[in-house]
């Protein structure tokens, strides 16, 4: 009897655990931030992004209908991915496609690369040329003019260092497309070079990469991530700095490791405020 008891005492804590891991899992949050900027154009006061990161071909509901109905019930003006809608360790270039096509009917998508894609070309070759067809704008090291009643701001789309020998060359692409001086959003993966993002003096950076830490701890904040290591400073929320606004996405998939603790995977919304 004693033995059953304590079996008993163990398996239920493990199975209440493996439930609660499993349901902060699959369950998104939309977290809203408001960014105010004077240099905001008037056509674009309350224009709203919805970001969706690292996403690596996680699936909410069948063909990812939660997930797009989340996006929908944000009414974003357009939708930016921020890199790894693949994964490199499971790759579903068909689901990531799927996903995609459907997001399109919701608003226009701008898409900038992750380090995931970098390490698989074939499948990402297969990935390009299905957005090229869906009609996602790919932004590898440029830059456009998004247009709202005559007013316009500028939306820069970064290519991944991992594409590259080193990290300079994304970096001097930013240099060279940041140089012009009106309200410019860029789209880039990687938090970890906010220096260099403030240093030129973009107004507002979207990015992912993070996953939140994995595992975060209340009060301390997420436990790693990849190129900040422990207890990292940019895993995830605003940071501004000099004029400059970074927002991270704890994301919505996993990748080496298989699930998230006390990190609840995350679409995030941005409303312009002039």
């Amino acid at each position: 009897m004693k033995k059953y008891l304590l079996l008993i005492c163990i398996l239920v804590p493990l199975l209440m655990l493996t439930l609660l891991i499993r349901y902060g899992n699959k369950r998104i949050t939309v977290t809203e931030y408001t960014v105010q900027n004077s240099e905001i154009p008037e056509s674009f006061d309350g224009y709203v992004i919805a970001q969706v990161s690292d996403l690596h071909n996680a699936v909410f509901g069948k063909g990812n209908s939660r997930l797009l109905s989340a996006l929908s019930e944000t009414s974003p003006d357009c939708i930016v991915v921020t890199g790894d809608v693949i994964d490199s360790r499971r790759t579903n270039t068909d689901a990531a496609a799927e996903f995609l096509a459907e997001a399109v009917k919701i608003a226009p998508v701008f898409y900038c690369t992750g380090n995931h894609e970098s390490r698989i070309p074939d499948e990402f070759g297969e990935l390009l040329y299905a957005m090229d067809e869906i009609g996602v704008t790919v932004l590898r090291n440029e830059s456009l003019l998004l247009a709202e009643n005559g007013d316009t701001i500028r939306l820069i789309g970064l290519e991944d260092p991992a594409f590259y020998d080193t990290e300079e060359e994304t970096l001097r692409a930013l240099r060279t497309l940041a140089a012009s001086r009106q309200y410019t959003i860029v789209l880039s993966h990687r938090p970890e070079f906010f220096e260099d993002y403030c240093a030129t003096e973009a107004d507002l950076v979207l990015t992912g990469h993070a996953h939140g830490g994995q595992f975060r701890i209340p009060g301390l904040g997420g436990v790693y991530v990849p190129d900040q290591g422990f207890f990292p400073k940019y895993d995830e929320g605003m940071h501004t700095q000099n004029g400059t606004t970074m927002i991270v996405s704890r994301g919505l998939g996993n990748s080496l490791l298989p699930f998230r603790l006390g990190n609840p995977p995350e679409i995030v919304t941005v409303t312009l405020q002039r």
